[in-house]
């Protein structure tokens, strides 16, 4: 058995990627720097002690001792802002370890806890010398995954405010629901569509103009994932890819979790959006992202696009589906029927998207074209201003540890069963054209 209290090891000043180290990227007056990090809350750590399992919460030298490492890494980069899930809410003396730290350091925090006292939740710290806090709001989803999500309003200031002017962020942190089975998958689209839905809300109520938003946390799925494919609709990047130049085919060529059945795979993601980007209508972006799991679903059983046809219009004579064989269809591949399976109201609105001249059936046309294959045009929410406005790009991108680039997990890394990822964010002057 290891001695439980592991020799802590500070991690260097510099985290590098090939020559290039974040250190002299975050000394750049005019950028900031953005980590999140799912620290593994003990009450789901496993452990084994004096031969038998117990969580790590039940010995306070384990969960202390590597949570006092954590602090150490993160004080070390001193980020502009970090995003932590699976944070112990529970453990007041740990609450108080990290208030005090990162208080002590400069950081401003802010801690919400996932619903139904599950013990954990997130917190997401600000740096003051970067950031002024203008507001922030709680996302509860009380969904059965007891879900959250937290949203922080903020003003750059420092450097950056005197070269470029004002200039206001959102940034969102959450921790996704994990797909235990495929019946997970639609729940976690919800998920996001709820983030994504509250953001838009926030700022319309503020009457706030389009501003870069950041969205940090574990999403608890891969680049091959339908979460993944929403978010790139509806005009988000993946920070850490655009930093290393990879396509959405490289899902392989970097890790971010363990997780419980042994399995690595790059979950942990930065997303970008910056207020010049074409964006779908969110409401198109739901559609397009349920009835792609629906094609996925099809395509599992060796289904062409004509049988899919024949599936949703069941035995219905005409070449055409119906509203109720559409439903039938549906809960036969779980998507309803269950509490949380799509709503009799989500289901309705579906079918109005599929039945696009509204006369009470989809033809085959119309399943092609908003059902097997949506057309993909670029609509937005509201009209983008001409002009200019300020976005950003991502100036560099690391994971911690290092062999998580490589698509390799480390045994020695005991700090998490995540990696760590910091990206580092400079401004940029970007064009702004109305839609035609």
């Amino acid at each position: 058995m290891k001695n439980p209290r592991m020799a802590k090891k500070r991690p260097s000043k510099a985290s590098r990627i090939g020559n290039y180290a974040i250190s002299s990227s975050i000394a750049d007056p005019n950028s900031f720097s953005c980590t999140t990090f799912n620290i593994l809350a003990p009450i789901y750590k496993r452990l084994i002690h004096e031969d038998h399992a117990c969580r790590e919460s039940e010995i306070r030298a384990y969960w202390l001792n590597r949570n006092e490492g954590i602090l150490d890494l993160l004080l070390c980069e001193n980020s502009s802002i970090i995003c932590l899930q699976e944070f112990w809410v529970g453990n007041e003396e740990l609450v108080n370890m990290y208030d005090t730290r990162l208080g002590d350091a400069g950081y401003i925090n802010f801690k919400l806890a996932r619903t139904n006292n599950r013990g954990d939740g997130l917190l997401t710290a600000v740096h003051k010398d970067y950031f002024r806090v203008i507001d922030h709001r709680e996302f509860l989803f009380n969904d059965f995954g007891d879900r959250v999500a937290q949203l922080l309003h903020v003003e750059v200031i420092g450097g950056f405010t005197h070269s470029s002017g004002c200039q206001e962020i959102l940034i969102v942190n959450t921790h996704l629901l994990f797909p235990h089975d495929s019946s997970m998958c639609l729940e976690r689209l919800r998920q996001v569509y709820k983030i994504l839905q509250s953001v838009e809300a926030y700022r319309k109520e503020n009457n706030l103009s389009p501003l870069p938003i950041i969205l940090c946390g574990d999403w608890n799925g891969s680049k091959r994932g339908h979460v993944y494919k929403f978010l790139r609709s509806q005009g988000f990047v993946s920070s850490y890819d655009t930093a290393h130049q990879y396509t959405d085919a490289d899902a392989h060529k970097w890790v971010s979790h363990r997780n419980h059945r042994g399995n690595i795979c790059g979950v942990d993601f930065i997303w970008l959006l910056n207020p010049n980007k074409y964006r779908k209508v969110l409401k198109t972006s739901w559609r397009d992202a349920v009835f792609g799991l629906f094609k996925y679903h099809v395509r599992r059983a060796s289904l062409t696009e004509e049988d899919a046809f024949a599936f949703l219009k069941a035995d219905n004579d005409g070449d055409y589906i119906t509203y109720s064989s559409f439903c039938e269809a549906l809960r036969q591949l779980n998507f309803i029927g269950h509490p949380n399976g799509l709503s009799k109201e989500e289901t309705k609105d579906l079918w109005f998207q599929a039945d696009i001249d509204g006369n009470g059936v989809v033809d085959y046309k119309e399943f092609q074209q908003h059902i097997w294959n949506p057309t993909r045009c670029d609509q937005t929410e509201e009209d983008i201003s001409s002009g200019t406005t300020i976005g950003y790009r991502v100036k560099n991108a690391v994971l911690y540890p290092s062999e998580a680039e490589k698509g390799m997990w480390p045994d020695d890394y005991s700090l998490s069963d995540h990696a760590r990822l910091t990206v580092v964010f400079s401004p940029v002057r970007m064009p702004c054209s109305r839609l035609p």
